[in-house]
């Protein structure tokens, strides 16, 4: 009988993405033999800055970063192979190694140029309401996929099969795009030939990881399911209809690499030390003043792929809550701590107030999010530097106590804590790591 394997865990964001993840899956790669990401597409920007030099990946896992370490795309993937290859070049040129190191699933959906045309016409065409995407052709080529209509990796290296997909989906996409949005059509002879010679540079990093990860994990070595987004843009459990789509909550690890649960060992969720949403959607503790322009330049709130200013506001509790609960999360890891020191106050949502109810519940649809009044609690600041601090005791010691009540009031431990950009200003706790090394 398999066993969980406690060497193997999800990580995942614990809001609406943006939380850090790149940085502390970078830090916790150190303790892993394989990262694997398991959602999402190059639309997902994951910042990591080592020694002052800074990374930013898009569809490569960021164990790459670490020599040792294996890197796997997996099938819940949607791949654009330009975009992939464009990441690869720029490893290779600042001297990382990627061959041999870095796979790609069999099985991942391809993007196409008219997944992104049909994006771009459907967020801009007037009278629809736009749902704030990166218009890179994300939603589209997870249509494809659900409609059993979509190009796989293993498709992309079958040249005759490619050229009759372009050409029938071809025919398809410029006919509704025409009609719908006026859209000019797409030439289906050179979408072949482009894609024709970006599948001869995949093709050396395609394998069936589903069964190199199962491999990895029956001989002792240890997995990192690295999540995309953040649970509350999950296609069924976040504020839809403003989610990403595909599965971005810890099951999407399951069904996106083809390791069963039994084979994961724990949950880590990251949260920021408050709250940032990028693009549309509701927000009930969002900032409408100069503080929240304060946070957003402490910081550098901007998207790592569109350089879109992030929204920012509050730790909203009910919702961390939420999605500790919808991610069994274990662990905790708080990012961006010294953005809060210059805080004299910290409100924190502790429950919401709905129609003169209390409530923690987090409702189904947003016409019930927008009925939400926070309620608050207010903790004190330390009005000091926590910068680069990277022993838990040496923190001031409101700052321990507003990380105390997120731990009591968030049903999870908190393991680890952000102090800073770079990969050393980090303070990882010793039951956490006692738990990784289990």
């Amino acid at each position: 009988m398999l066993k969980p394997q406690r060497s193997s865990a999800v990580i995942l964001g614990a809001q609406w993405g943006d939380e850090g993840k790149g940085k502390i899956v970078d830090v916790l790669s150190e303790r892993f033999d394989v990262v694997a990401r398991y959602a999402g597409g190059h639309n997902a920007g994951h910042t990591v800055i080592i020694e002052g030099k800074k990374f930013v990946l898009q569809l490569i896992p960021c164990g790459v970063l670490r020599p040792d370490c294996i890197g796997v795309i997996g099938n819940g993937v949607v791949l654009d192979p330009a975009a992939f290859l464009g990441e690869v070049k720029k490893l290779r040129e600042a001297g990382l190694p990627v061959d041999q190191r870095l796979f790609v699933s069999d099985r991942a959906q391809v993007i196409l140029p008219y997944h992104r045309m049909i994006e771009l016409a459907a967020e801009t065409a007037p009278g629809r309401t736009p749902i704030g995407t990166t218009r890179r052709g994300i939603g589209p080529a997870y249509e494809d996929k659900i409609h059993r209509n979509g190009l796989r990796v293993v498709d992309l290296l079958n040249s005759s099969l490619l050229r009759t997909h372009i050409q029938n989906a071809c025919h398809e996409k410029n006919t509704i795009a025409h009609a719908l949005f006026g859209t000019e059509p797409l030439d289906p002879r050179a979408m072949y030939d482009e894609y024709a010679r970006l599948a001869e540079q995949v093709a050396p990093f395609v394998t069936d990881t589903a069964t190199l990860l199962n491999e990895a994990i029956e001989a002792g070595k240890k997995v990192m399911f690295e999540g995309a987004q953040g649970a509350l843009l999950d296609i069924d459990h976040g504020t839809y209809p403003f989610v990403t789509s595909s599965s971005s909550t810890a099951g999407g690890a399951v069904t996106g690499t083809g390791v069963g649960p039994t084979r994961i060992g724990t949950v880590i969720g990251v949260t920021k030390a408050y709250v940032t949403r990028v693009g549309e959607g509701p927000f009930p503790t969002e900032i409408h003043n100069d503080t929240g322009d304060l946070i957003r330049a402490r910081g550098q709130e901007y998207g790592a792929v569109t350089g879109r200013p992030r929204r920012c506001g509050w730790l909203d509790l009910p919702l961390l809550r939420y999605s500790n609960q919808i991610n069994g999360t274990e662990w905790l890891v708080v990012t961006k701590m010294d953005v809060m020191d210059a805080c004299a106050e910290i409100p924190v949502c502790t429950s919401y107030e709905v129609d003169g109810h209390t409530t923690d519940r987090i409702p189904a649809d947003i016409r019930g999010f927008r009925s939400i009044k926070p309620v608050y609690t207010t903790l004190k600041g330390w009005n000091e530097s926590t910068e680069g601090i990277t022993e838990y005791d040496r923190l001031p010691a409101a700052a321990r106590e507003y990380l105390s009540f997120i731990e009591r009031e968030s049903h999870a431990r908190i393991g680890m804590i952000s102090t800073g950009p770079d990969r050393t200003q980090t303070i990882l706790l010793p039951d956490f790591e006692a738990a990784l090394q289990a």
